[in-house]
């Protein structure tokens, strides 16, 4: 047995990039800093903070949610799966990349604090987080 899961908190580095696939499937990709503090050691030795940057990719709808309402600044939780490719550069050099495959997602960032002040709308009476399942059966209608 075998199990590939990832679970990330943080904060968006850009606005996702969202392209449409030929068939019509949202494909959104973003950057997502997660940062460890600084703290000090029992001996005195300062560890500095430390700052990850994770690829994520979301598809469908979880995509087309991410193109509506998630901005650079944000803050998200994010569930997934870590994958990895190859390819090669202009230079014919061989890259791989590490990306996150997003099952789910959650905007931890309060609407109201993620828009500009003039579009601002008033403050919701019930909790602000907001789960988007990643489930494409969760576009359907029923």
């Amino acid at each position: 047995m075998s199990v590939n899961k990832v679970i990330l908190i943080g904060n968006v580095g850009k606005d996702p990039d969202v392209r449409y696939l030929d068939s019509g499937v949202a494909v959104a990709t973003f950057s997502l800093a997660t940062t460890d503090r600084a703290y000090t050691l029992a001996n005195g030795t300062q560890v500095p903070e430390r700052t990850e940057w994770h690829n994520i990719v979301l598809w469908r709808g979880l995509a087309q949610t991410a193109e509506k309402y998630v901005r650079k600044g944000d803050r998200l939780y994010i569930e997934g799966k870590i994958r990895s490719r190859s390819y090669d550069d202009q230079n014919g050099i061989k890259r791989t990349i590490v990306e996150i495959f997003a099952d789910n997602m959650e905007m931890l960032t309060p609407r109201s604090a993620s828009q500009p002040q003039a579009q601002a709308a008033p403050a919701p009476q019930q909790p602000t987080q907001q789960p988007v399942g990643g489930n494409p059966s969760d576009d359907l209608p029923f």
